[in-house]
This record gives structure tokens, C-alpha cells and sequence, in this order.
């Protein structure tokens, strides 16, 4: 057994001439920012599934501009910003020494927030590529692109700097992440644009699968790898089992995202190995699973009361069930009913929502007090977030799961008009709207949260008043 290591480089030293965490502190708060922003947009278009007119037909405030918006901006103004901040806190500890350049690092925090403003503009102006997750137009992506290769470099750097020889888990997925991001974005936004028809199709699916599962499964998995066995105090369950995580998944995932396209205008061979390596994912996810309910084995009185472990094994719950329910619907036969249907939105939602948006909240939670170098303004405030974020998402995730399903069935009866499977719908999407609006508060708090904790004032400890001198008695009279 092993256990992550410890922040063996702690102090408030300047290094190149910045203070040690102001590029993890800036992108964290920028990130968590963006997360209420998109989660606000999500809410706007869930209400416009029950009312189209909603906020007119402006063509910037139609639900064909602001369900990618809401889409990029959790994926990547929110999530993969974060991901970013916490490893920059992450690796370096891990590394036992400070990340190689703050500098570099505050750069690709300031670059990355201008490319996702960008972004809010061009999304609902319309200049799209008009592809999904690849919404960003050439010069966006050239931008990401660039910040992506600069964040890789400082965190190489700072890993081939290292003092700790030997290198955890964490850092083994960080690095294969880093390499995967860039392979992945690349195909996803650039070559994709190079074919048309059936094969471009196949290629946006291999990158929106593959967006998931190369990018944001790793980058979440790491940073769990991390901050379960730091938060639960408690060495990791096996750390054979995560390096077989590893090399399992680096080498299975890449060959699932045609599972999308079954029944589909590809080849049945290609339908049929999707579906061999979608049941493969069962190695790599019952390697995290184990190790990380291993881990916490025999402290659950611990996670009852630590907002942080419930997000992580919450997070942990949610993944089991996304790598469950995701080679289930690559089957042809499940496939026929849930595929396009909002059980697929449900499933996508319970991904990057309940699975890694949990460990990401978490590693802030963990980490914003450390930087800031004083206890999390309230945790009960964390508690609250963390139930709002749960019960919105399990209402949220439970009613398209109900609602997608029996939508599938209509869908393959020729006797039920189209528009009678829509109307059967809106109960499902009342519930959808009340659930958004829970994780909508839960993040409005997360976020007030976070920010308290860096501007509150630790009262200054009280002298305790001197102890009078004890008088001594007098002699008695002889």
C-alpha cells in the first residue's frame, strides 16, 4: 500500500517573482466562476424545453446557440480549468518541489479565460463549426491548442525537476492525460474539418467519446488518486490496481466512441468492436472503484461528516454508474431504444456532472484553504452545496434516465405520433428544471464559498491576561 505524498514544499516564498499557487488560485477561481455562468445557461434552456418562447426568438437567446454555450462552457470554462488549477497545486506536491515556471502558469490562466470569452461571443453569434464539443471556430482552437502545449510543458517540467523520485499514480495519469488531451483535441476540432459524410461523423463521435473518456476521466481520476487518500488521512488501497487503471484504459478506451453510431451508416465490424472494448471499460473502472472505496474502508463515519469525502465518494458512485450504464446502451439491442433519446443526456450529465464536477468541487474545497492558509469559511455551507448538488442531480439524471427509456419505446412504435412522445415528455422535464435549479444554487453557494474563504479576516488570537503573582502568607505569630 502507498499514500500520496505529503506537501513537503510549503511556506509563502516568492518564486519568479510571483508567490507560490497564484496560477492553481487564478484558475480555480476563474473556473468556479465560469461553473455558476454555464450552469445559469443550462437552467435557461432546460425552461425552454417547456417554454420555446422564453426569452423571445432573438437568434442569440435561441436554444440552438445556448445549449452549446452551456456545453463548452461546463467542459471547458468550467471543468478543464479547473482540472487545470488543481494539478498546477497538485503535481508540484507531489513532485516535492514548486512548479516549474508561476509565471508561464498565471499566462495560460489569463490566455484560456480570454479564449472562453471568446467563445461566449462567437457561440451565440453563431460562428460555430457546428459540430459537437468542437463548436469553437479554427481560431479559438488554435488558442486552446497553444495554452494546452504550455501547460503541458510547465507541467513536465516541473515533474522532470522533481526531488521525489518516484512517481504516484497521479502523476502517471496526468501525463498520459496531457498527451491524450492534445491527440484527441487535435482529431476532434482540426482533421475533422478534413472529411464529410459518414467518416466525418465517425471522427466527431471518436472525439466526443473520447473527450470524456482520454480526457476528462483521467485529469478526474488523478486528482481523486490524490485528494481521497490525503482527505480520508489513510494510505491507498493498492497501488498495483491503479497502474493496471492505467495502462488498461490508455489502451481500451480510444476504440468505444463508435458505439454512438450503431445501427448506423458504418460498418458492422466497426459496431461490433466498440462494443467488444465498451464492455472492456469494466477493467480500467473497477480499479478506481476498488481502490478508492478500499482506501476509505472502515472511515465511512468519516465521509458522513467531511463535505469533501462525500463530493469524492459520491464522485466514485456516480463514475461506477456512468461505466455501467455506457457499455449497457453500446449493446445493439439497448441501443435501438436509448440511443438519441434524453436517457443519453441523463447519462452524459451523470458523467460530467456527478462523476468528475465532484471531484473537481472536491479538490477546490481541499485545496482553496491551503493556498489561502486558513480553514474553509463554512463547512457547513459546504454540506449544504454538496446536498443541493446531489439531490438536484439524482432528480435531474433519475427523471431523463425514466423519461429517455419509455421515449425510446415510443419512438419504435410506428402508431404513436411523434408529437404525442414529446408532450409525454414534459412531466420528465418539470423535474429536469427543479433538479438544474437545486445544482444551480448548490454552485452559487460552492462559489460564495470559495471566495469568503480567501477574503475573511482570521481573528487574531486574544492575550489571555497575566495570572496575578500569588501573595504569600503570612507568618504566623510566634
Amino acid at each position: 500500500m502507498t499514500t500520496a505524498s505529503t506537501d513537503s514544499s510549503t511556506g509563502t516564498a516568492e518564486h519568479g517573482g510571483l508567490s507560490r499557487d497564484i496560477s492553481a488560485k487564478a484558475f480555480i477561481l476563474s473556473s468556479v466562476m465560469f461553473f455558476v455562468i454555464s450552469t445559469s445557461v443550462g437552467l435557461l434552456v432546460a425552461i425552454k424545453f417547456l417554454w420555446p418562447e422564453f426569452m423571445g426568438n432573438t437568434p442569440e437567446l435561441t436554444f440552438g446557440r445556448m445549449r452549446p454555450l452551456h456545453v463548452n462552457g461546463v467542459l471547458f470554462g468550467w471543468l478543464l480549468a479547473a482540472d487545470m488549477g488543481l494539478l498546477y497545486y497538485v503535481i508540484p506536491r507531489l513532485c516535492g518541489n514548486r512548479l516549474w515556471s508561476e509565471k508561464l502558469g498565471l499566462f495560460t490562466v489569463i490566455a484560456f479565460d480570454l479564449i472562453i470569452l471568446g467563445a461566449v461571443f462567437t457561440t451565440l453569434g453563431g460562428i460555430t463549426q457546428g459540430l459537437e464539443y468542437a463548436e469553437l471556430p479554427w481560431f479559438l482552437d488554435i488558442g486552446v491548442t497553444v495554452v494546452w502545449v504550455l501547460f503541458g510543458l510547465n507541467i513536465f517540467a516541473t515533474i522532470a525537476t522533481r526531488k521525489h523520485q518516484k512517481m504516484y499514480v497521479a502523476i502517471w495519469y496526468t501525463m498520459g492525460a496531457i498527451v491524450w488531451t492534445a491527440f484527441v483535441y487535435i482529431v476532434g476540432n482540426f482533421a475533422t474539418e478534413l472529411f464529410s459524410g459518414v467518416n466525418q461523423a465517425n471522427l466527431n463521435w471518436f472525439y466526443v467519446h473520447n473527450a470524456v473518456g482520454l480526457i476528462f476521466t483521467p485529469l478526474g481520476v488523478a486528482l481523486a488518486y490524490y485528494f481521497i487518500p490525503k482527505q480520508a488521512s489513510a494510505p491507498l488501497f493498492s497501488h498495483k490496481l491503479s497502474m493496471i487503471g492505467f495502462w488498461t484504459i490508455s489502451f481500451i478506451y480510444v476504440w468505444t466512441g463508435a458505439h454512438h453510431m450503431i445501427h448506423g451508416p458504418i460498418s458492422q465490424w466497426l459496431q461490433t468492436v466498440s462494443i467488444i472494448f465498451s464492455a472492456m471499460l469494466i477493467i480500467p473502472v473497477l480499479t478506481v472503484i476498488v481502490n478508492f472505496f478500499g482506501t476509505v474502508s472502515g472511515r465511512w463515519e468519516q465521509v458522513r461528516r467531511d463535505p469533501i469525502l462525500k463530493y469524492l465518494m459520491a464522485g466514485t458512485t456516480f463514475y461506477l454508474l456512468t461505466c455501467f450504464q455506457g457499455p449497457m446502451h453500446a449493446l445493439r439491442t439497448v441501443n435501438a431504444i436509448v440511443s438519441k433519446t434524453d436517457w443519453i443526456v441523463g447519462h452524459a450529465h451523470m458523467a460530467v456532472l456527478g462523476a468528475f464536477s465532484f471531484f473537481a468541487i472536491a479538490g477546490c474545497l481541499y485545496a482553496v484553504p491551503r493556498i489561502a492558509k486558513k480553514p474553509l469559511y463554512s463547512e457547513g455551507l459546504a454540506n449544504t452545496s454538496f446536498w443541493l448538488m446531489f439531490t438536484g442531480g439524482l432528480l435531474f439524471f433519475v427523471a431523463l434516465w425514466i423519461g429517455g427509456f419509455i421515449q425510446g419505446l415510443q419512438w419504435n412504435d410506428t402508431s404513436i405520433p411523434f408529437i404525442d412522445t414529446v408532450r409525454f415528455m414534459v412531466p420528465f422535464w418539470w423535474t429536469r428544471l427543479v433538479g438544474g435549479l437545486l445544482i444551480y444554487t448548490g454552485a452559487i453557494l460552492f462559489l460564495y464559498n470559495l471566495v469568503r474563504t480567501f477574503t475573511y479576516e482570521v481573528p487574531a488570537p486574544q492575550e489571555s491576561p497575566p495570572t496575578p503573582a500569588r501573595s504569600k502568607p503570612a507568618k504566623a505569630a510566634v
